[in-house]
């Protein structure tokens, strides 16, 4: 007892709170928060306020006559082109567009995973090499080429030809991390299940799937964030009537006719990222699991 006394508390010294590389650290972070985080506050702000309000000029400074009628007139009564009943169209558009072509994509890229992580075939690392390729390539090459495709199968201009698009170009990249989550999973678990004779499915279905929860919010989120901000797909491979609402947004805050109501394009905007945004929120600690369990392992 007295030797520990003499010898001092041990283990590592705490490190200064106020230390430079803290400082440093928390500083760049604290910089880049404010990039992101004061436009978001210019548009908040700015879509609760009054037109004279806004023409005042104080742009950082909060309502002082707080209305919600911009964002009601973004939802159900703003143009966007000929048709003035505001987002709600384009809203369930959006919706309609991305729940097929979320459950479609993740649930190919998943088996895909499965199969390329498991059951080795002959030309497996062909297969998976051409899907990498097709993940690297520029959406503009190949918008020309899926139009005439789309309009030989009848399918141009209609929500289910833009489903298969969103659904082809997801399955690349949610293939690469689904094939990565399968390979780090114990090959133990896989055996065990072959030796006691489940097959390709029932594998899949009864172990791979439930823990695979984490890398199905990864996919899912950047699924849902890149098909309901897409904007390229949406115009040209749909007609006015099904548009999405990002087409619709751009048309609203692109109108050139009448007077510009800042306020109603802030809250239109405002009400396009909300849905990503959310589901972000919601499952964001899910998704920072999936990613560190497995998403970036080669």
């Amino acid at each position: 007892m007295a030797n520990a006394r003499l010898s001092g508390p041990s283990g590592a010294k705490p490190r200064p709170i106020f230390s430079a590389a803290n400082i440093f650290v928390y500083g760049t972070l604290i910089l880049v928060s404010l990039y992101y985080l004061l436009p978001l506050y210019v548009m908040l702000v700015t879509s609760f306020k009054t037109m004279p309000e806004i023409r005042l000029g104080s742009i950082f400074s909060p309502p002082v006559e707080f209305t919600f009628e911009p964002w009601v007139k973004a939802w159900s009564s703003a143009c966007t082109g000929l048709d003035c009943t505001g987002l709600s169209k384009g809203f369930w558009n959006s919706v309609r567009i991305t729940v097929p072509s979320v459950i479609l994509s993740i649930a190919i890229a998943s088996v895909n995973g499965y199969m390329l992580a498991n059951w080795r075939f002959k030309g497996a690392d062909i297969f998976f090499t051409i899907l990498l390729v097709g993940a690297f390539i520029p959406y503009q090459v190949m918008l020309y080429p899926i139009v005439i495709i789309l309009r030989e199968l009848g399918l141009y201009g209609s929500l289910a030809g833009l489903i298969l698009v969103h659904t082809i170009f997801g399955m690349p990249i949610n293939t690469l991390l689904f094939r990565n989550y399968f390979s780090g999973l114990p090959p133990e678990l896989f055996k065990a299940a072959r030796v006691d004779g489940a097959g390709f499915w029932g594998i899949y279905f009864r172990i791979m799937l439930p823990m695979s929860i984490p890398i199905f919010v990864v996919s899912m989120i950047i699924q849902i964030t890149g098909i309901w901000n897409d904007f390229l797909f949406g115009v040209v491979y749909t007609r006015p009537d099904t548009y999405p609402m990002t087409v619709q947004l751009n048309n609203i805050v692109n109108s050139v006719q009448g007077v510009k109501e800042y306020n109603v394009n802030m809250a239109a905007t405002l009400l396009t990222g909300a849905v990503p945004l959310v589901i972000y929120f919601l499952s964001g600690r899910l998704f920072v699991r999936g990613i560190a369990a497995g998403a970036v392992k080669g």
